[in-house]
């Protein structure tokens, strides 16, 4: 617990009405997307960055844990307060688009902005910023960046670190720095952008973005491809790319998946398919747009697509949308709890990697439904079990190692967007070896010596 004459200097920082105590605010805090529960000893809500370098400032000297948090939305419990200490809340004030600038084509925007709210103002001048994570309706851009968030689009136009020019970021000690420039080149000096983005708020506060914007493109087409098997369907996923296609995104599902969509939405899909690739392709001109369809048709059609269908207007377009959208509601049909990991592979190795999956959810008696993004080989793995059978639970949890052993061995990785957290931490010592385990350590430290800044995650 933290002492009362702590609440009351952080009173005089922000104000009576911006820190929070309260049991239904601690509550409303304690938890992400994980649903574990773990209760901060108060909220606080500031208003800019010089109220943040008080705040930090404070607590480092006085030892007391800081969680950075956005909207909350995170899979792996990064901003969870596990050792108690205060929330940072930054939805609150600090959610304010600064600026747009139709002539360098960047945005300026507060770590407390909604993706989706971003997305809809650039657009209005013409301009386009592609990451767009599940999450995009309510997830922050400080949350994005924190995290590296990808999205369907990240196929063709890649991640949120794509796009981050420049951050301004409060150190613990209270100190106030910008790392990054406002230019398309800069090479000057240590890349401390780079580290500060996917650090989970374990480095730093970040107060102040510089985003990169595109053009709009002015065209977009929707495209099905159903396959009998999934083997067919990644194989699809790398040849098509290695033939010249640059979809926009390219997301499957699996043969459980396609079944729930059918069994619990009534999605009209065939009875035999076996897996399903969805996405858009777009541009500015039309015969490119079919240029680029061309190439994904022919190939998916070389490597065993059944079906190929391009959607004739809107309304089609969603509902081919409709069935990725949903794959997540669907397979509630496999179990009450979801293990929900999200590996990334090679793009090659998706066949490989999906056949040993399966192997692995035989072994262990177990149905383990998988979707994602084929076309950057993030695959979201769905270990489905009774959440009131503690055995399946077990099982279910020494399969995600074991997925998790049988990634790191194909050269991908622990997460592709949701991060390492809190729930992730414990496998670490399977991706990185000793000597990269010890930097993490000694980065960590020479930003946060005192260990105040979201302690407890990412196994540092």
């Amino acid at each position: 617990m933290i002492d009362k004459k702590h609440i009351e200097y952080l009173k005089n920082i922000v104000g009576e009405d911006d820190i929070k105590t309260d049991k239904i605010h601690l509550r409303a805090y304690s938890y992400d997307a994980t649903r574990e529960h773990f209760y901060p000893d108060a909220v606080v809500f500031p208003e800019n960055e010089e109220e943040i370098s008080k705040i930090l400032k404070y607590c480092n000297e006085e030892k007391i844990a800081i969680i950075p948090r956005g909207a909350g939305s995170g899979f792996t419990g990064g901003a969870l307060p596990v050792n108690g200490g205060i929330v940072l809340a930054l939805e609150k004030h600090m959610n304010k688009i600064l600026e747009i600038d139709e002539k360098d084509m960047v945005a300026v925007v507060q770590p407390g902005v909604v993706n989706r709210k971003l997305q809809e103002e650039v657009e209005k001048k013409g301009l386009f910023y592609p990451p767009d994570p599940a999450s995009m309706d309510y997830s922050t851009i400080g949350g994005n960046v924190s995290e590296n968030a990808g999205g369907m689009r990240a196929a063709k136009y890649g991640l949120t670190k794509d796009y981050v020019m420049s951050l301004k970021a409060v150190l613990p000690n209270g100190d106030i720095i910008r790392a990054g420039k406002r230019t398309i080149k800069d090479v000057a000096g240590y890349n401390i952008a780079g580290i500060l983005i996917a650090s989970e708020g374990t480095l730093a506060v970040i107060t102040e973005i510089t985003l990169k914007l595109l053009p709009k493109p002015k065209i977009k087409k929707t495209y099905m491809g159903i396959f009998k098997n999934v083997e067919d369907a990644m194989n699809a996923v790398y040849k098509s790319l290695a033939s010249g296609a640059m979809p926009v995104a390219m997301e499957f599902m699996d043969s459980l998946v396609v079944k729930a969509l059918r069994e619990k939405l009534g999605v009209d899909l065939p009875e035999w398919a076996g897996a399903l690739l969805i996405g858009d392709v777009d541009g500015n001109v039309e015969e490119e747009i079919n240029y680029q369809l061309g190439i994904l048709e022919n190939s998916f059609r070389e490597n065993g697509c059944k079906e190929f269908k391009v959607a004739k207007d809107e309304k089609e377009a969603n509902e081919i949308w409709f069935a990725r959208r949903n794959a997540s509601q669907s397979i509630t049909i496999y179990g009450s709890k979801k293990i929900n990991e999200d590996i990334s592979v090679p793009r090659s190795r998706l066949p490989d990697a999906l056949r040993e999956i399966n192997n692995i959810s035989k072994k262990y008696g177990l149905v383990v439904p998988c979707f994602g993004h084929a076309g950057d080989g993030n695959i979201h793995v769905n270990v489905m079990v009774d959440k009131n059978n503690e055995e399946e639970i077990k099982k279910g949890y020494k399969a995600v190692e074991e997925i998790f052993k049988l990634v790191v061995d194909m050269g991908g990785t622990l997460s592709g967007e949701h991060g390492i957290g809190l729930s992730k931490a414990p496998f670490m010592k399977l991706a990185f070896n000793e000597a990269e385990l010890n930097l993490f350590k000694r980065i960590k430290e020479a930003f946060d010596p005192n260990g105040i800044l979201n302690p407890g995650k990412m196994g540092i």
